[in-house]
């Protein structure tokens, strides 16, 4: 029997995907930008829009599908935006709201730039900062002036060899500024037309780099009223081994002329990890930004660093909410900074319990006592962004989205006195999926060292508390990560559910938002406490929730999650599932010398591989490989470099060797993540018509009543044999 579900793959990949909002200098608009899929034409379409704050109405301004970033310029409603052109260059844009369809180009720069940021100094003339490859000269760097070589050799003399999912080149990340100014006009009755002037490379002959690769961007670097503010690697450590970052300032007028910058290097004794977030006050006089402690931990806990005498050659910065035994007073790490609209409140985003909130710190207490926290302000889904509106800067505009909700802008007043209002829901509360807020719960159990351990519940839209449902077992990558009340296209957990399972979302020991020593947990210990949180977890279900049928149970995973369905393979706690999913997952802990980052399993696993070989050894899923004997589906792709794809192959290649049943999923054009709208649907088929096989549940088809394999270019054929050893012959 196959069927096709109102909440399919395909309605996920093809819904509308919604930018944060932004709103307009008069508080009365918001700019956005929207994209969808379409599998009927095979094409994205994307398109720029201004929402009516007031009545939650919208309107399209550009359907240019290579129209990204747009801002406002902070003259009435006029926009500037990025669009990318045939040629490799990038064109900066200007519209005007209320003028739908009008637009012109101000300038155009030789080659791409992106992250658009920027600061009105006064009314016409704006100072941007975007970033972009540049060359070894420092001049920007265009692909399509690159000419083919005669070799395709590649020789390196150090780390990075590769990272993520490219090979590492002479370019690097830079920041570019310029002014967008605006021309007196010639004739009264015309207004007067911007232009971009002195666009140079504002990192030039430094050894910086920002924003840092591979994911960093407009959290990396702030333009503002006094100067520039980036926060790049130390230059003279390897990346490859050191997350340790410095904060720097370059004041406006560096920024603003030819002349080399001077750059003031943010000094914070003790804080020598990673750096992101910085953000100047909105006068200027100072900057926040997120400081890590530990070098080499890209996960330890963010600390605020408020800058101050940004004037000086040296100013003055300190740690807010410290303690003394050095963990900080806050046991939260925040992920990003902004400013109230009079300077007196850091507005925080942060993990708390499964969820993304906003918190409130007010810097005006004359004399912060040792409980001094942050003020939540919100306490459900997952916040994108937020910003405070002009003309009524108590309130703030907060985009954000939940498990069954992709796109939510609110206004939030952050005293409490007014109630949080919904300006627009784009799936109408998820609704438009079939999908409500009552499907989703929390369950708690407790897990290794007495810990709670607290996981997600979804339930099919047609649930019936007299039925028994499938058991699936979600666990996250990371593996300092979480599942959040947050809405993604990858591994979201309604697709499951309204297969006819109830999904359970973990988060053991080593999860962000639960506390830094429960993420700390982790080190030394990948097969043992999050494993033992897991092993709990499933004893719950099994033992309290009656409508779960645990019989009936499979388990998925990607990553640190792909590792743990390999470490359930050799373990007691797979044989209660009747199939597994790894995808991108370790299969050899000695493997992971192949990985780009280093300092990952260096931290981790407590050094490196010649001085820890015990714990290694002790934690590595291919020593087990003897006890393996549950279906699972692999899949790996061939331009993950952080986990690479031998990891895939060698754990496939167990499971045909043995005569496991088990099937190998590969695109050679993708990374860690399945991130094409075509590729992703392949994906969901494959996978989801795998654990529905071993449930009883029908086969998922699309609409034209293909399944998964359907759109495979290769298929599997076996070798006739009595004694089959694993071969797979791939023909066209």
């Amino acid at each position: 029997m196959t069927v096709r579900k109102n909440y399919a793959p395909e309605v996920l990949l093809s819904a509308p995907r919604r930018s944060a909002a932004l709103p307009s200098p008069d508080g009365k608009l918001a700019l956005y930008t929207q994209s969808s899929y379409s599998f009927d034409t095979h094409s994205r379409a994307s398109e720029i829009c201004v929402i009516d704050l007031a009545t939650g109405q919208s309107v399209t301004i550009s359907k240019d599908a290579k129209a990204t970033e747009p801002r406002w310029t902070g003259s009435g409603h006029e926009v500037v935006w990025l669009k990318e052109c045939e040629n490799g260059n990038t064109s900066f844009v200007i519209s005007d709201a209320t003028l739908p369809g009008k637009c012109y180009t101000a300038g155009t720069v030789a080659g791409t730039v992106s992250n658009l940021k920027l600061f009105v100094i006064e009314p016409g003339k704006v100072a941007i900062a975007v970033a972009g490859r540049v060359n070894p000269d420092g001049s920007l760097y265009n692909p399509k002036d690159v000419q083919k070589p005669h070799s395709s050799a590649r020789l390196y003399d150090s780390l990075f060899v590769r990272h993520w999912d490219t090979y590492v080149t002479d370019q690097r990340n830079s920041v570019f500024t310029a002014l967008l100014q605006k021309a007196q006009p010639m004739v009264t009755s015309r207004q007067g037309r911007y232009s971009l002037l002195g666009f140079k490379n504002a990192l030039r002959e430094t050894k910086l780099e920002c924003p840092i690769p591979p994911f960093g961007g407009t959290d990396h670097f702030d333009i503002g009223p006094t100067g520039l503010t980036i926060v790049a690697k130390d230059p003279d450590l390897d990346p490859a081994t050191h997350t340790r970052c410095h904060c720097y300032f370059i004041p406006q007028k560096d920024i603003l002329d030819m002349s080399p910058p001077i750059f003031r290097r943010i000094r914070i004794p003790g804080l020598l990890g990673a750096a992101s977030s910085p953000v100047f006050s909105p006068g200027g006089e100072s900057l926040a930004y997120l400081h890590m402690m530990t070098d080499g931990y890209e996960s330890d806990k963010n600390r605020i660093v408020l800058v101050h005498a940004l004037d000086q050659a040296e100013p003055s910065a300190r740690e807010l909410m410290r303690s003394s035994d050095t963990k900080g007073g806050w046991d939260r790490s925040p992920s990003a900074l902004k400013w109230s609209a009079d300077g007196t409140v850091l507005l925080i985003e942060a993990e708390d319990v499964g969820r993304g909130c906003l918190f409130a710190l007010d810097l005006e207490l004359e004399a912060p006592g040792p409980d001094w926290r942050p003020r939540q302000l919100t306490k459900s889904g997952y916040i994108i962004d937020v910003a405070p509106l002009p003309t009524k800067p108590n309130l703030l505009l907060v985009s954000s989205n939940s498990l069954v909700d992709n796109s939510v802008y609110t206004i939030v007043d952050p005293s409490g006195v007014a109630e949080t209002a919904v300006i627009s829901s784009l799936s109408r509360n998820g609704s438009m999926f079939g999908l409500s807020p009552e499907q989703v719960s929390t369950v708690w159990w407790e897990g290794a060292n007495e810990h709670p351990v607290h996981a997600w519940m979804m339930k099919p839209s047609f649930f019936r508390a007299d039925h028994k449902y499938p058991l699936a077992y979600l666990i996250h990558g990371g593996p300092q990560g979480a599942w959040n009340d947050q809405w993604s296209t990858r591994w979201n957990p309604a697709v499951f559910a309204e297969q006819g399972y109830v999904v359970i979302c973990p988060n053991p020991t080593g999860s962000t938002g639960y506390g830094q020593s429960f993420t700390d947990g982790i080190r030394n210990q990948w097969g043992g406490l999050p494993y033992e949180d897991l092993v709990k977890g499933f004893a719950f279900i099994e033992s309290q929730l009656e409508f779960v049928d645990t019989s009936r149970a499979v388990a998925l995973g990607a990553s640190y999650g792909g590792y743990m369905m390999n470490w359930f393979q050799g373990h007691e706690l797979g044989r209660k599932f009747k199939a597994l999913v790894c995808h991108d997952g370790v299969f050899s802990m000695t493997g992971q010398l192949a990985s780009e980052e280093q300092y990952f399993p260096v931290h981790d696993l407590g050094g490196p591989l010649w001085e820890r070989q015990e714990i290694y050894d002790k934690w590595d899923p291919s020593r087990f490989t003897k006890y393996w004997e549950t279906p699972m589906l692999v899949i790996h792709n061939e331009l993950d470099y952080r986990l690479t794809i031998a990891e895939g192959l060698s754990a496939f290649n167990v499971l045909q060797m043995k005569n496991i049943e088990s099937r190998f999923l590969s695109f050679p054009d993708e990374n860690h993540w399945v991130l094409k709208p075509e590729n992703s649907l392949v994906w969901h088929l494959v996978v989801i018509n795998w654990i529905n096989k071993f449930v009883g549940l029908p086969k998922l088809v699309d609409r034209q009543g293909r399944d998964g394999s359907a759109f495979c270019r290769q298929e599997r054929r076996r070798r006739p044999s009595a004694l089959r050893m694993g071969s797979a012959h791939l023909e066209q």
